[in-house]
């Protein structure tokens, strides 16, 4: 009897169950495999829950365990010479951190004072001060002033330390808070291992002020977007999965860098809502016509799928790109900004649908009208405006490509973590106003040749920008052997086959006077020691991402067109059509990075090269939507009306993505005081709205303009069967939807 039969038995009656063996409402043949897989996530919506729970449950802790790297030096390649260098000087003497501090308002004595507690602190392995040329209790009318000017003056002591560990462990951490305990207001510091803790400290506080506003935002922005109060729930939760699995899963990378850590639940959210908001669309759509609450998420899910897939793909292509940089933050930010929309695919297929079964009732309780308008007249708008659009166009793009290869930039870790708005910027101008600059450099040679060590020490002192240098040749009275030093001091600087210098500059971590001296230093040094010899220190390094990342670009921006070319002429079966969808974007890149010069701000290196690939892999989704209404408009519209029907139906779409990630990069950059944060957030922000504004006036004016090649050849000699299809599609569709009601309608009689 019919009345016997379950929900779940006459579903499967109506799907079939091989491949081609029947067609879609749509017209279109199905794949067995896709409406099997559909059939699976439902009938297995609780297994399938299980496996979420637990997976977000073992992702929770593991998240905990992620190690967090601060330090943009240990990305350079290894084969870079200043990486070369440092794997030399860690497996020989190890990689301290350190740092300078000024103590305000203190006599000599007093200084000293400091200067001993500091040193006996765990963690301090030394502190560079005068009192180890001069005896600093004979009191200042002993003392010849001039000769201590870059340690001592004005009642201000400058001090160098260096720590036991790197700057970025949690000795050296401890180290700073108890120097800091010690000098109270008394103390300014600086310096990579202050950086670091900065750093740590800020991120971790502005992060969760970030996440608490984007998601109050996207909340709104949803709101606005949907038609019943819980449906933002609804999303927010499913993203939260996919984010907990994504976070979870960063265990098996190992460390992930700051940047990665902190922009990857925002990226992941604006990129990727659309996923959910396009499944449940299909549910309520497939409901509409009648069928029951399982039958319409199957066929939800089964139209889903294809979508999505293609949807994300498009943006995990640009997201890889970053993974071919040789400078590894690159592999790092794109492997998990791409495994993130996997995730977030993965989540909308298998997990949400069980969940909108959930939400259905209260989604129809809380229902209200749409707060967007009849978007209409802009799409009219747009139309009458094209020309204009495209003159503008025209007359902005050269000068924006132009400038925007024009921009300052700023690449090493002091642009990160001492930008200014932190305490770190503020401590080094009061310092630098004081005493000028203090950059540390560290000179790694063959222990070989201690006549050499000498001579070269004598020319490094000579030079006029070097403030101190020590080494064995210099430390040690002429005629005494090493073995008169304690082992202490002399491990420091020696070992068996290696030596060390250790050199201060008056320059800052990152400039072009800090790039030029260092290489005068690093060829003086290869005058006495022509191999295995190295300089090594924030600037070394920094001259090594500059060259790195600078050659990476035009290959990941190479890649990010040409994977996302391959993707969109895929899905369209067509050449042409790629290069009129990628263009707004293009442009919307150019302005975005362009503003930068314009207002003569400095710009991060990284933000310039990683917002290129995931403003063009996030945003031209926008473009696909609206080109492919166009094309289905066009079918049957002549071009003034496909076009205005285009951007009608796609605003409502472009408007809630584009709106979510302006938003969400524009929180990132007005609460990050983090400036490679902060920078990253901006150029999102920004771009994510530019590229929003030129889809949906630039491309509509490029899609009527090129119609002709574009369109109307696709379309060429077979208008009237394409409006004959269409017509018949609609019939069938409607005549599947009756057919389907009927048999509810007699199911519910017969019980």
């Amino acid at each position: 009897m019919e009345d016997k039969k379950s929900l779940k038995d006459k579903l499967k009656a109506r799907l079939p169950h091989k491949k081609g063996a029947e067609k879609k409402q749509t017209g279109t043949e199905d794949t067995g495999f896709t409406i099997r897989l559909a059939r699976f996530i439902i009938e297995k919506r609780v297994w399938i829950e299980s496996v979420f729970v637990a997976a977000c449950i073992f992702c929770a802790v593991a998240m905990l365990f992620v190690n967090v790297n601060y330090d943009l030096t240990k990305y350079v390649p290894s084969t870079a010479q200043s990486s070369m260098g440092l794997d030399v000087m860690k497996k020989e003497f190890g990689y301290p951190g350190t740092a300078r501090l000024m103590l305000k308002d203190v006599s000599l004595y007093e200084a000293k004072q400091y200067k001993d507690k500091i040193q006996a602190i765990d963690g301090v392995d030394q502190v560079l001060w005068c009192d180890t040329t001069v005896n600093v209790y004979a009191g200042e009318d002993f003392i010849n002033m001039d000769d201590i000017k870059d340690y001592y003056k004005d009642r201000c002591a400058v001090m160098d330390i260096t720590f036991e560990e790197e700057s970025d462990s949690p000795k050296t951490e401890a180290a700073i808070d108890e120097m800091k305990a010690i000098t109270g207001d008394k103390g300014c510091y600086v310096g990579m291992a202050v950086q670091n803790k900065s750093l740590i400290q800020t991120t971790h506080e502005e992060m969760n002020k970030i996440l608490v506003v984007a998601v109050i935002m996207i909340f709104v922005v949803l709101c606005l977007a949907t038609t019943a109060w819980t449906e933002p729930i609804l999303f927010l939760l499913v993203m939260g999965v996919a984010v907990l699995l994504n976070k979870g899963t960063n265990i098996f990378i190992g460390t992930i860098s700051f940047l990665t850590d902190n922009v990857a639940i925002i990226l992941q959210l604006a990129t990727s809502m659309d996923y959910s908001i396009f499944l449940l669309d299909a549910y309520m759509n497939w409901r509409d016509t009648g069928l029951s609450e399982e039958e319409a998420i199957v066929k939800a899910v089964e139209e889903a799928i294809n979508s999505i897939f293609a949807s994300s793909l498009t943006t995990v292509v640009g997201f890889m790109a970053l993974v071919t940089m040789k400078f590894n933050i690159g592999f790092d930010m794109g492997l998990v900004l791409a495994k993130g929309i996997i995730f977030s695919l993965l989540t909308v297929v298998l997990f949400m649908p069980a969940m909108i079964l959930k939400f259905t009732k209260w989604n129809d309780k809380s229902k209200h009208r749409s707060f967007f308008p009849d978007f209409t007249r802009l799409g009219k708008g747009v139309y009458r405006i094209r020309y204009l659009v495209l003159a503008a166009v025209l007359l902005i793009t050269p000068p924006a490509y132009v400038a925007q290869q024009m921009n300052n930039f700023q690449y090493g870790n002091s642009a990160v973590g001492g930008a200014p708005g932190t305490q770190v910027y503020a401590d080094d101008q009061e310092i630098t106003q004081k005493f000028g600059r203090s950059n540390m450099m560290l000179l790694i040679y063959p222990n070989n040749d201690p006549v050499a060590e000498k001579k070269l020490s004598d020319e490094l002192e000579d030079l006029p920008y070097v403030k101190s240098v020590t080494s064995m040749a210099n430390t040690l009275p002429e005629g005494i052997p090493e073995d008169f030093l304690p082992e202490s001091t002399v491990s420091q600087l020696h070992t068996k086959d290696t030596a060390r210098m250790l050199l201060y500059i008056r320059t800052k971590g990152e400039s072009d006077k800090s790039f030029e001296y260092t290489d005068q230093i690093r060829d003086l040094m290869k005058k006495y020691y022509p191999d295995n010899s190295y300089v090594v220190g924030e600037t070394p390094s920094t001259q090594d991402i500059k060259s790195t990342i600078t050659d990476d670009n035009a290959r990941v921006n190479m890649l990010t067109l040409l994977g996302v070319f391959l993707v969109v002429a895929f899905s369209f079966k067509s050449v042409l059509i790629p290069i009129v969808v990628m263009i707004p974007i293009e442009v919307a890149i150019f302005v975005n990075m362009a503003v930068p010069y314009v207002q003569g701000v400095d710009m991060i290196y990284m933000g310039y090269i990683i917002v290129s690939s995931i403003q063009m892999g996030a945003t031209v989704d926008y473009s696909i939507l609206l080109t492919n209404n166009y094309i289905v408009k066009r079918a049957t519209l002549p071009k003034k009306e496909a076009c205005i029907e285009a951007v009608t139906r796609s605003c409502s779409s472009i408007f809630t993505s584009g709106g979510i990630i302006t938003l969400a990069g524009y929180i990132v950059y007005m609460i990050s005081t983090t400036a490679a944060i902060g920078d990253l957030g901006h150029l999102i922000g920004r771009g994510g709205f530019l590229s929003l504004i030129l889809v949906l006036t630039l491309l509509p004016a490029l899609l009527v303009l090129t119609d002709g090649l574009v369109i109307e050849k696709k379309w060429k000699g077979s208008r009237r069967r394409l409006r004959e299809r269409y017509v018949t599609r609609k019939q069938q569709f409607h005549a599947r939807a009756e057919q389907i009601r009927t048999k509810l309608e007699e199911h519910r009689k017969e019980k």
